[in-house]
This record gives C-alpha cells, structure tokens and sequence, in this order.
C-alpha cells in the first residue's frame, strides 16, 4: 500500500526530467535505513523532487543539501523546509561541483537518480570518488545490472568495468514499479557505491597509470561487443602482444577482468614511454 503526501499532490511529473516519484513508506524506510545517515555526515541528495526522502534523510541529520533542477519543486521544497535545515542548490547535477560540498565529515551521496540521465551522471560523479565516503542511488534495475555484472556475463560492459575499477558495489534491493507515481514501467533497484582507495584499487595494489587511456582502451573494446580483442584493440596492440600479456586475442571485452584492462593499459602506457 502506498501512500501519497499532502505535498505530492497537485504537481505533474515532467517527463523531460525523467520524473517518478517514490511514494511507498516501506520502500522509503528501507532506503533511509541503507543510507545510514549520521550526525556529523555532509549529506547531499539528487534530485530530491516531492521530498520523499529528503524529510526521514533530516529526521536524522542537522542539515542536507539537495540538488534541483526543477524550478517548481525547488519552490515546494523552500516552503516546506527551513535554510538552516536544507540547502538547495538549483541546476543540472551533470554540471554540479559535488566536491565543493566537502567538508571534515564523511561526504555521503544518496538519490533517486532519473532513468535518463543515470549513465551520465554516475561518470560525471566518478572524479569527485577520492572525496566521497559512500553514495546509495536507485535506479533502473536494469542498469544497476550492468554496474554491478560480472565478467563473462551478458551484462558486463564499458560502465561495469569503470565504476567497478572506482567503487565496490553491491546491488542493495529492488524496488517494484508500483512504489513510484507515475509508475515507471520497468523495476528499479538500490545500488551501494562505497569508493575504492587509490593504494587499493581492485584489492591488487594495481591503479591505472594513465586514467585517460585506460578509459579509452575499455571504450575502444566495448564499441563492437560482437568482434574479438584483436579486432577491436588493433590500434592499440598487436595480437602478439595481448598474448605475451595473458590475454587470449579471440576473447571479447566481456571476457575479461577489471584487472585485465588496468594490466593492458598500464603495459601500453609503458611502450608510449621515450
């Protein structure tokens, strides 16, 4: 059974923004509860749209800061709390300094993450990691799949192998269609992010040497699924090559490691070298 606030009612979600707001009492309790607020935590949550979280998240908490785009509910959400309680800050979170809010307290960033933008948004978090303590987001269940998939699956691919590079994740629970109005047409599920240090990166020992190229090796690997390794990473290193490294040339990105792409692109890093 769900049930709808007093402040839900009377507000139309825009599909542009990719809007379903979570009304279920019991699946809001379960995310609070996973979230772990704590006094002393610098909490930030996207898109906090009618307030479904934002009010339990500040049961718990002195003060949370929120980033809205929606001018309307930026509106509801002034009304409805205090500026010593809830800074608002309006504008897109694909071009939020998430950083900027760093304070001595463990940096902790939770929200219902639009269906549209949720690929985008979770690279754009990823260079702001060192700074963060943890994130618990919902999101497609679908996506959340892939960002938690293991190698060799259908559903490992270019955003598994670079968040599982910066975070351990763990897929939390799903969350069904009916605890959202509008209700979304697919389910959607809780995904922890709790970033990885740089000493420890992938429990190895092992980081990327070249960020940048690391991310253009799994892009160029990832563009055609279908086709082999030698195939896909020829401009990058020969077949001879990927087989002095382990790496079986007939294989396809989903076939292999985290680890395997860090140890490719710290090797190709090494033969750029002078």
């Amino acid at each position: 059974m769900t049930v709808q606030r007093e402040s839900q009612r009377n507000h139309v979600a825009r599909k542009r923004f990719g809007q379903n707001f979570l009304v279920s009492p019991g699946i809001i309790h379960q995310i609070v509860d996973a979230i772990g607020p704590r006094a002393g935590d610098t909490l930030v949550e996207i898109g906090p749209g009618l307030g479904a979280i934002t009010e339990p998240l500040l049961e718990r908490v002195d003060h949370l800061h929120v980033v809205e785009i929606d001018r309307d509910l930026i509106a509801r959400l002034r009304d409805r709390f205090t500026p010593e309680r809830l800074t608002i800050h309006e504008g897109d979170a694909l071009k939020f300094d998430f950083g900027a809010l760093k304070e001595s307290g463990p940096l902790k960033i939770v929200g219902n993450l639009p269906y549209n933008i949720s690929s985008p948004l979770l690279f754009h978090l990823v260079p702001f990691a060192s700074l963060v303590h943890d994130m618990h987001f919902m999101l497609q269940k679908e996506v959340v799949d892939r960002m938690v998939a293991e190698p060799g699956t259908k559903d490992f691919g270019r955003l598994s192998v670079m968040l599982q590079y910066h975070y351990h994740m763990e897929r939390m629970f799903v969350v069904p269609p009916s605890a959202f109005s509008p209700a979304p047409k697919v389910d959607s599920a809780i995904v922890r992010m709790i970033p990885r240090s740089t000493s420890t990166k992938l429990g190895s020992g092992e980081t990327a040497t070249d960020p940048s190229l690391f991310a253009r090796v799994v892009t160029a690997a990832f563009s055609q699924r279908r086709k082999m390794l030698r195939n896909t990473l020829r401009t990058f290193i020969s077949e001879a090559d990927l087989a002095a490294l382990g790496i079986t040339p007939t294989a396809r990105a989903e076939d292999i490691t985290v680890a395997d792409y860090v140890r490719l692109a710290n090797t190709l890093a090494k033969f750029a070298k002078p």
